[in-house]
């Protein structure tokens, strides 16, 4: 099993769980109590679609606990001052690694937390995250050519534009070097 909490300056992301997928979308209500978290105002951001999710339960329901950590992440803003830890983003995973080791990686940031610099933090984060799994060997990643601010979030993440994709999509790829794991490290 992969980590499933990742630690960033401002966020905390969390891997979605069973609990949390079925309360986002069956009984929102009570979404917020279980993750922990403020929403944003303006929930769900972007791509982030109902239709996903429901793939996103299906997957870790069918994959279980081997599924747990590749789809959904939760980016949540650390409480800061008088603002409460806020749930201000979403990104994940398409899936484990494939045979290569390369793994699809997407995010979105909720309307009113844009402009903070949290995507490039929330994909940095993801990164990280990749590193740790020891499983992952090449990030690939996708921006729409007018979406010049997800495009400068990914080359601030190391990837590199590597052309379009079949339906005209900007594709950015990166190496991931994996983590050393802290047990297997010399003292120093």
């Amino acid at each position: 099993m992969i980590p499933l909490i990742t630690q960033t300056p401002r966020l905390q992301l969390l891997a979605a769980s069973r609990a949390l997928l079925t309360a986002e979308l069956h009984k929102p209500q009570y979404f917020p109590t279980l993750l922990g978290a403020a929403l944003p105002a303006h929930w769900p951001p972007g791509e982030y679609s109902r239709t996903t999710l429901e793939v996103f339960l299906d997957k870790l329901t069918a994959g279980g606990r081997d599924a747990a950590g590749w789809y959904n992440w939760y980016a949540l803003r650390k409480a800061e001052g008088s603002v409460p830890r806020t749930l201000v983003g979403a990104g994940g995973f398409a899936g484990p690694p494939d045979a290569t080791g390369c793994v699809e990686v997407r995010y979105a940031i909720a309307d009113d937390w844009r402009g903070q610099g949290l995507g490039t933090e929330l994909v940095a984060g993801l990164v990280q995250q990749a590193a740790a799994t020891g499983l992952v060997r090449r990030l690939v990643a996708h921006a729409d050519p007018d979406n010049l601010i997800a495009q400068r979030v990914l080359l601030a993440n190391g990837f590199a534009s590597e052309g379009t994709d079949f339906n005209g999509r900007l594709r950015f790829e990166r190496a991931v070097e994996p983590a050393p794991h802290p047990q297997l490290q010399a003292p120093a």
